[in-house]
């Protein structure tokens, strides 16, 4: 156990707070995260979400989780940790069969605002129209997911 300064034991909060870490630690299995799985959106609540957003002016609830939505969908469609598809502040996700990444900036990463991403993703826009415009940012082999779009909500 650590000391204070007066090399005792620490007391009182200082030894409250040491305890709590201490049975956490213990508690918590080698290599494990303690964290909730990302919640699962369901298809109703992901349509209406993508209808808000067409309709114009939706709220930020609505625009976050229709990307959210959509991230889903393509991650069920293509599963796997190859590639990372990004769209900054609503989610990632990683997706498509291949080399696992574990640290660091994933070889492969496309990242996008989120009205680009409900666009390409809805077939709205095409995948080439907005890569050319420079709204979708698409870095190494495997990023050109244009295969698996767009989606089917």
């Amino acid at each position: 156990m650590r000391s204070g300064p007066d090399g005792a034991p620490p007391r009182g909060r200082a030894a409250e707070i040491v305890r709590c870490v201490r049975l956490a630690v213990e508690r918590t299995p080698a290599g494990s995260v303690d964290a909730m799985p990302p919640r699962r959106i369901e298809t109703g609540d992901g349509r209406a979400a993508l209808a808000a957003v067409a309709a114009g002016d939706a709220p930020r609830t609505a625009t976050a989780t229709a990307v959210r939505y959509l991230l889903q969908l393509l991650a069920e469609k293509a599963p796997g940790n190859s590639v990372e598809m990004r769209v900054p502040p609503f989610g990632a996700v990683q997706v498509i069969e291949g080399p696992r990444h574990t640290r660091g900036t994933p070889p492969n990463v496309v990242e996008t605002d989120a009205a680009t991403w409900i666009a390409v993703a809805t077939g709205q826009e095409h995948w080439t129209d907005a890569t050319t415009a420079g709204r979708i940012v698409a870095s190494g082999v495997r990023a050109d997911i244009s295969a698996l779009l767009p989606l089917r909500p």
